[in-house]
C-alpha cells in the first residue's frame, strides 16, 4: 500500500480528515482547495496515484476538472483513478459523474473507512 493522494475540496474540514485518514492507511496527501490549483499542480508536473475530488468549488469545479483530466487538457494521465467526493447524491448527479469519467462516486456525509476502502480499491489495483 502507498502512492500518493491528491485531495481537491474547498472544506478545510474534510481536507482535513481526509489528510489524516489518508496518511494513517499509508498514503502521502496533497491537498488542493479548488480545481484550478489542482490543474495547475497537474500542469506542474504533478501525478498522483489517486485524486480526489469534490463536485462543487469554486473556480473550477470536479466535474468539470475530471473533464479535462479524461480529455487530455491537462499535463497528467487520462488514466488518472478518480473518486468523485460530494454532497450531490441524487441519481442524476451520480449519472453525471460516471459519465464525466468518475472511477467511483461517494456521497457526503461519507464514512471514512467505506472510502478509504474504495481509494485502496483503485489506488493499489
Amino acid at each position: 500500500m502507498g502512492g500518493e493522494i491528491l485531495v481537491v475540496d474547498d472544506d478545510e474540514v474534510i481536507r482535513q480528515l481526509l489528510s489524516h485518514r489518508l496518511r494513517s492507511a499509508g498514503y502521502d496527501v496533497r491537498v488542493c482547495e479548488d480545481g484550478r490549483a489542482a490543474a495547475d499542480l497537474f500542469d506542474d508536473g504533478y501525478e498522483p496515484s489517486l485524486a480526489i475530488f469534490d463536485v462543487m468549488m469554486p473556480r473550477l469545479d470536479g466535474t468539470r476538472l475530471l473533464r479535462m483530466v479524461r480529455s487530455g487538457e491537462l499535463a497528467v494521465r487520462s488514466d488518472l483513478p478518480v473518486v468523485m467526493l460530494t454532497s450531490r447524491g441524487q441519481e442524476e448527479h451520480v449519472l453525471e459523474g460516471f459519465d464525466s469519467g468518475a472511477d467511483d462516486y461517494v456521497t457526503k456525509p461519507f464514512r471514512a473507512q467505506e472510502l478509504l476502502a474504495r481509494v485502496r480499491r483503485h489506488a493499489d489495483g
